[in-house]
Order: C-alpha cells, then structure tokens, then sequence
C-alpha cells in the first residue's frame, strides 16, 4: 500500500476487547504465509510497473484467496489477502481499484473479528491506511478522522513497528503536519529488521527515505 491518496483511482477499545487464544502452531500454514509475504514484496518492490507487474498481483491475489478459504478462523490469511488487494489497486488503478478496495475493507474488518491483536495490529494499520488514500464520499469510503484512530490503535498494539509508524508518518504528511510525521518517519527508520521479510524492508526504508525527503521539501 505504497500508493497516495489520489493514487488509489489513478486508487472498542483494546480495553475492551475479547481476549483470544493463540492458535495452535501449524508449520504449514507459516510457511506458506511467509511464502505470500515474500511474494508480495518481490511483486511490490521488484518487479516494474505495468502489465507485468498486474498480472503477478492477480495471480498472488487468487493465491492469497485460496489461502484464506483454506484457513476460514485465521486472521493473518485474511489480513494478507486484504495487503495484497490494496496494493493490486494502487497497480491497477481505474475505477475498478475500488471494487479491490473494498474487498480489502472487508477482509480487514472480517480480521478484526476474529482477533484484532493479530500479526501485532496489522489490520488496524492496513484499514486505517486504506481509509485515507481512498477517496471520500461520494467516489469512495475515505474518512480520514477513521483513518487516524485506526492507525493511532495500530501503534499502540505495535509501537515500534516499522509499517505502523511509517503509515502513520505519511497520513501526517498527507494532513500537513509535517514535524510529527518526520517523528513517525524517524521511528520507522529504526525499527528492528524482520526476519525472512528482507525484501519487504528494504523496499520500505526506500519509501521512508522517500517521504523524509518530501516533508524536509515542505518545511524548508
């Protein structure tokens, strides 16, 4: 979900919540949302844009689905499947980036049921994002007040998280508020390495550099 705003077309408290159990350690079902992990940053950061680019999204996307229907009760597939359709919109571009969209908004919300604690947050991060680069009403479902209190509910499940802060940091650009987001930026500029996801970070402290250097331009 590297796209802005306009990129899209062109793209209870914790307190309060349930408490879950772990699910049990299943190797196979680790290993293969690592594999869709992998793919999707290789798809994401690797590959050029274009045709190429799109048709390696839809096949990752009918991948992510199958994963999900595989796995109804577990909320990381769910998640994931939701990554990979927002990230197809912002390739994809056009009108029908919303239908992914909002797709996207569903299997969020679906995971949030399910356990919202959840690959630390990820659906908070990933929903609040979608809600501030999706255009509002009448287009689309954008509200930016939802975004924030998604992604401000995602940094206090994962405060150090290199996404969290990082998404954080660019709906503060996109509001104008740019010394927190250079905060938020600096933040996610040192989280801590994830292992087997190399790809995934490399190609996010490229767009942290990037955004770094967009709001140092704005307050020059």
């Amino acid at each position: 979900m590297q796209h802005v705003r306009n990129a899209v077309f062109v793209c209870a408290s914790l307190l309060a919540a349930p408490l879950f159990a772990a699910a049990p350690a299943n190797p196979d079902f680790d290993a293969e949302l690592l594999s869709i992990q992998q793919a999707w940053a290789k798809v994401n950061y690797e590959t050029a844009a274009g045709d190429v680019r799109n048709e390696a999204f839809e096949a990752l996307e009918k991948r992510a689905e199958d994963f999900t229907r595989q796995n109804p009760a577990r909320p990381e597939a769910l998640i994931w499947e939701s990554i990979i359709e927002s990230s197809y919109a912002g390739a994809k571009g056009g009108l029908g980036a919303l239908s992914l969209c909002k797709e996207a908004r569903g299997n969020l919300e679906a995971a949030l049921k399910l356990d919202p604690k959840a690959l630390d947050g990820s659906a908070y991060t990933s929903l609040g994002a979608l809600y501030y680069k999706v255009p509002g009403f009448p287009v689309g479902f954008g509200d930016d007040q939802k975004a924030g209190k998604l992604l401000q509910q995602a940094l206090r499940l994962n405060p150090d998280g290199i996404d969290p802060n990082y998404f954080y940091a660019e709906y503060l650009f996109e509001q104008g508020r740019y010394p927190q987001a250079l905060q938020y930026l600096d933040k996610a500029s040192k989280a801590a390495p994830r292992p087997g996801r190399e790809v995934a970070d490399k190609g996010r402290r490229g767009e942290i550099a990037a955004l770094t250097a967009k709001v140092k331009a704005k307050m020059s």
